[in-house]
């Protein structure tokens, strides 16, 4: 098993990105728990301290392991944010056996910018590495996806200049940002997801709407929740009046649904 702390994801001491281990308080050796990882919002400019370890403390109140990436964000530019969210996934399947984590169920959830990032880590899972070290040649397959109020597009009149500024840097590769507008490349292989916004977040609320379409194409099981009040960004929306609070608990159901709790 393993206990709550910080480690570093890379060895390059240049490189500041870490990971937080939640694990679950109720756990014990020799059965092992699903895991999800937190991927804070903040349009990769900033991480949201809200969107972080209150949700991982969330999770750990399901009896779910949990973590949180915390990846590169401005003036760092693509594929620091995804190898960094990556790296995570390998980090935590690599040592799976020893953390009591199960290699089958780990997840990923994120909110608004860190949305997109879990959907790039749904739509974009491979195997592992040939090159590398041990960790790099682990899976970085995810198994759920949970996508809070996501920004998934860099295209048309979705696209928000700062946003995609902060993710590829001026004068981005056409070809990438077709392929980092996450709607455009969902596949066979994604995971089961939970997607959820409000009505009011009505820009974003369309980024949610063409990635769930995406998925009903590749025949994907999802669930998608639409609150009626609240704005972008709520987190945990424990305070807020609205249905909206409720995402949790529908989200906790979804996760026993698919037999992770």
């Amino acid at each position: 098993m393993f206990q709550q702390h910080e480690i570093k994801l890379w060895d390059d001491p240049a490189i500041e990105s870490t990971l937080k281990l939640f694990p679950a308080p109720d756990a014990k050796p020799g059965a092992p728990r699903p895991l999800v990882l937190v991927l804070p919002g903040g349009g990769y400019y900033v991480r949201a301290p809200h969107e972080a370890d209150p949700i991982a403390l969330w999770l750990n109140s399901l009896g779910l392991h949990s973590a949180v990436c915390h990846y590169r964000v401005n003036p760092h530019k693509h594929p620091a944010q995804i190898n960094d969210a990556q790296r995570a996934i390998r980090i935590l399947r690599h040592n799976a056996a020893a953390w009591g984590i199960d290699p089958a169920r780990i997840g990923v959830l994120g909110f608004s910018a860190g949305g997109h990032l879990a959907c790039c880590c749904a739509n974009f899972g491979d195997d592992g590495l040939a090159d590398g070290d041990a960790i790099s040649r682990a899976p970085s397959r995810v198994n759920a996806l949970v996508a809070c109020y996501p920004l998934v597009s860099f295209t048309g009149d979705f696209i928000r200049q700062n946003y995609a500024f902060n993710f590829f840097g001026p004068d981005p590769d056409p070809a990438l940002v077709q392929k980092f507008s996450v709607e455009r490349t969902v596949n066979p292989q994604n995971p089961p997801a939970f997607i959820w916004f409000t009505a009011e977040d009505t820009l974003d609320g369309r980024h949610a709407l063409a990635y769930a379409s995406s998925l009903t194409a590749q025949q994907i099981p999802f669930a998608l929740h639409v609150y009626p009040h609240g704005v972008h960004g709520l987190g945990l929306a424990e305070k807020h009046e609205g249905t909206v609070r409720n995402w949790t608990r529908d989200c906790a159901e979804w996760l026993a649904e698919i037999n992770w709790k």
